[in-house]
């Protein structure tokens, strides 16, 4: 019979390194700006459904959001939104 545990387990992951994940979402929110999109609900959008077609490609912001982890980028936006 498996024992069971009684603490918490801890969910860690490699981070990419912030100030990288800092840029790649400040030029795609630029881009989703310049070609006339509401960034905040399309970034939404992509972090609900994982689907890239929520992002331009304009400016490349369409690879640069695909080469970061979703996780690590919810992680770092609740991070700094708590300011933890």
């Amino acid at each position: 019979m498996p024992q069971e545990n009684e603490n918490t387990v801890s969910f860690t992951k490699q981070r990419e390194n912030e100030n990288r994940v800092d840029s790649i979402l400040r030029t795609v929110y630029r881009a989703l700006e310049e070609k006339g999109y509401n960034p905040i609900n399309q970034l939404v959008g992509y972090m609900i459904s994982g689907d890239p077609a929520y992002i331009t490609s304009h400016n490349e912001a369409r690879n640069l959001i695909c080469k970061v982890d979703r996780d690590e980028l919810m992680e770092i936006l609740i991070k700094n939104y708590l300011k933890v």
